[in-house]
């Protein structure tokens, strides 16, 4: 599986892992697949794909307790974890209540990686990192980063931040590239900020004229449509996080990582 780094720090991540948004329901909780979800996430991790993604919005907190689950199964010391925090418990003591919450949960006393899911609409995001700083310094994370921030609430979070923001968990697939028309992927590059991709395949929604440049990309690498677009994310710098429950997809997904794609493979994706 091939490895990408995490900022500037000495942690390097499995290229695809897997995301959990659905798993155990979506805004509500659902507990009728548990037992599917967390096999999904002991055989992700046995496939290489040792980061786990997931968040405390995520079936209204159900999504961690599958998590926590699975982690029994797993051996929490064989997983990079990360969790989000949700933009109305950013204020200090809702956060410290959020994360203690979480880690019950969850089943450990710290996650890997603490991410702000959005920005918050009633902090300023001076306040925002100010609150990540003190979770940090408390040791419920090794390292804090944000989800859905621009590139300019990026620069600020950067700014305002006494410890490194090493991740921003943005939208971003082959379809999708608004991160790198609008200069975000450039300047994370460029400031050692990691760049986590969700939706990396879109829910495979592909308009005509890309879908058939993936197929042909596809039978020329003797690979999955879907291990294309993957192995394209991979190849602009980005970390994956699709997410899947199948034993057939889940190795499909832990295969693309290995997928070598050309400058040339790259310049005909273009889709233009």
């Amino acid at each position: 599986m091939k490895k990408i780094q995490l900022g500037n720090t000495d942690e390097f991540l499995p290229a695809i892992g897997i995301g959990t948004w659905g798993m155990g329901g979506k805004f509500e909780a659902d507990y009728s697949r548990d037992r599917d979800f967390i096999e999904a996430l002991v055989k992700a991790v046995d496939l290489g794909m040792t980061h786990i993604d997931t968040a405390e919005f995520y079936g209204a907190g159900h999504t961690e307790e599958i998590v926590g689950k699975a982690l029994k199964e797993i051996g929490a010391d064989r997983v990079f974890l990360t969790s989000k925090i949700w933009p109305d418990h950013l204020r200090l003591k809702d956060a410290l209540n959020s994360i203690e919450i979480s880690l019950k949960k969850l089943g450990t006393d710290h996650v890997d990686l603490y991410l702000v899911h959005w920005p918050s609409a009633e902090l300023t995001i001076e306040e925002t990192m100010e609150t990540m700083n003190v979770i940090l310094k408390k040791g419920y994370t090794r390292f804090i980063g944000v989800s859905n921030f621009s590139l300019n609430q990026l620069k600020e979070a950067i700014r305002f931040s006494k410890a490194p923001v090493v991740c921003d968990q943005v939208k971003f697939n082959i379809q999708d590239r608004t991160i790198e028309e609008n200069g975000l992927l450039d300047f994370c590059k460029e400031n050692h900020v990691t760049i986590t991709a969700y939706s990396p395949l879109n829910r495979m929604d592909f308009d005509h004229a890309l879908r058939k440049k993936l197929e042909e990309v596809a039978k020329r690498k003797n690979a999955t449509l879907p291990q294309i677009a993957l192995a394209w994310i991979v190849k602009k710098g980005a970390l994956a996080i699709p997410k899947a429950t199948s034993e057939k997809h889940l190795e499909e997904n832990a295969k693309a990582s290995d997928l070598e794609l050309s400058d040339e493979d790259m310049e005909y994706l273009k889709g233009e």
